[in-house]
């Protein structure tokens, strides 16, 4: 059976949106618990840390309505605008049949092989050679390209970067991560701003905890700090949690697709000699097809992409031939015409 729609990975990818819903509020709740007790170590309540513990536990009920609904909003407003924020990260734009009539016409044909909606065609104007696909919706997904890509990669080639991108939606890939990065986004929000402006916070304002208290406002403060950190930690695991096998099966879902593994090969080497986006977040990065700063790294561990040598290796076993590095053309300078030209 082809990898393409594998059922499992739609069943997983399913159930990991639901639960990364699900977990949410006590993601939040741990988080608001941590502010509660960085803001008593920062006021009069924090001479004991036992009591300052106690007290911002039982003060948590008083601020969760105005939690929860701000967090609602932040899910509505990325839900309903999320590929404008994604377009205005990446400076995608959309293009029609009439812009490039070729391109558009070779997603077409691929979408309607498999009997699946047209995706938006977008494209990034950057020398840079990468893809990604993005939507929560049937009907509203959409399929980037860099004009890198495309000046870089032939016919057959193309077709396997589309037939990759076309596997991520069948699959549920594309919303469950942007499921992730809406739901990693307000702890990064939140925990970058604490933990920047760390070293700025005058943590010894009050001059009655220092001489009362003892080290107590300090010691109270590394304890918030603790709390905030693990529920910002939990919730960026969640991005490396996403399962890496998403990108074996975009790759395997690309040959059953164009039944040539040949081209994707060839079509990840050029990809990977330059595909640094280097102004895009680092969230809509895990989107790409290949994320060169997040392949590696304690043995992968925390990498959103498999190294790119094994994914090589995974399609030289469907009957591919790895050519090797790819080596850049030689730019030939123009002769010399002297200074009449």
């Amino acid at each position: 059976m082809g990898a393409y729609g594998l059922r499992t990975q739609i069943w997983s990818n399913n159930w990991k949106s639901a639960a990364l819903l699900a977990g949410f509020p006590f993601l939040l709740l741990i988080l608001l618990y941590g502010l509660n007790v960085l803001f008593l170590a920062m006021s009069e309540g924090g001479d004991r840390v036992d009591l300052a513990l106690t007290q911002a536990f039982y003060s948590l009920p008083g601020f969760l309505p105005f939690a929860f609904i701000g967090a609602a909003i932040w899910f509505a407003i990325a839900w309903l605008a999320h590929q404008s924020i994604i377009d205005a990260a990446t400076g995608a734009k959309p293009i029609s049949r009439t812009d490039n009539p070729q391109l558009y016409n070779l997603l077409e044909n691929l979408c309607i092989s498999r009997g699946m909606t047209m995706p938006t065609l977008r494209l990034i104007d950057t020398p840079v050679r990468n893809a990604y696909a993005s939507g929560l919706r049937a009907g509203k997904m959409s399929v980037t390209l860099t004009t890198g890509l495309i000046e870089a990669l032939d016919e057959a080639e193309l077709q396997a970067v589309m037939g990759h991108e076309l596997t991520h939606i069948r699959n549920r890939d594309v919303r469950l991560l942007v499921i992730s990065i809406i739901f990693v986004g307000i702890f990064s929000f939140v925990g970058e701003i604490i933990f920047r402006n760390i070293f700025y916070m005058n943590l010894g304002r009050n001059d009655r905890h220092r001489r009362s208290g003892g080290g107590n406002a300090g010691v109270l403060v590394l304890i918030a700090f603790a709390i905030i950190g693990v529920s910002w930690a939990l919730a960026v695991m969640v991005r490396f949690a996403l399962s890496r096998r998403r990108e074996f099966l975009a790759d395997a879902g690309a040959v059953d697709l164009t039944r040539n593994p040949d081209a994707m090969i060839s079509a990840l080497r050029k990809i990977s000699a330059n595909a640094d986006l280097k102004n895009a977040p680092r969230d809509i990065k895990s989107m790409f097809i290949e994320n060169p700063a997040a392949s590696g790294g304690l043995g992968g561990l925390f990498s959103t992409h498999p190294p790119m040598d094994k994914r090589l290796e995974a399609l030289v076993m469907m009957g591919g031939r790895d050519p090797g590095p790819y080596q850049e053309p030689q730019k030939i300078a123009p002769p010399d015409q002297g200074p009449w030209g």
